[in-house]
């Protein structure tokens, strides 16, 4: 590869760095925006598609910084492990950590299926 189309490609990764961290810190701003002035039959709705943004930026940012799906995937099957070892207050009190687990593993069988 040419050095300057080397150039322009990092100059690329760069912009689009910036731009999907400018957009998680706009849906984090818009998650508490709708969470303090939501409509309770709004709230489900707006609350699911910011949160799905969310995911889905960290997942390209982390991508961008050369993480893998997969290594984002196994970090958070490793908080959850330890969360559930710990037993932490969400699982203490809710069982969400073990929940989560569950949905995750169901999630992965599915698709082994498929």
């Amino acid at each position: 590869m040419p050095f300057f189309d080397r150039e322009i490609d990092i100059t690329r990764n760069i912009k689009i760095i910036e731009w999907l961290k400018s957009e998680l810190i706009t849906d984090v701003a818009n998650l508490f925006k709708v969470l303090v002035n939501g409509i309770k039959e709004e709230v489900h709705e707006s609350v699911s598609e910011i949160l799905s943004n969310i995911i889905l930026i960290s997942y390209l940012l982390g991508k961008r910084l050369g993480i893998s799906y997969n290594a984002i995937e196994i970090k958070i099957e490793n908080k959850i492990k330890l969360g559930l070892i710990e037993n932490h207050d969400i699982e203490k009190h809710y069982g969400d950590l073990s929940e989560l687990s569950r949905h995750l593993n169901l999630s992965r069988l599915k698709k082994m299926e498929s």
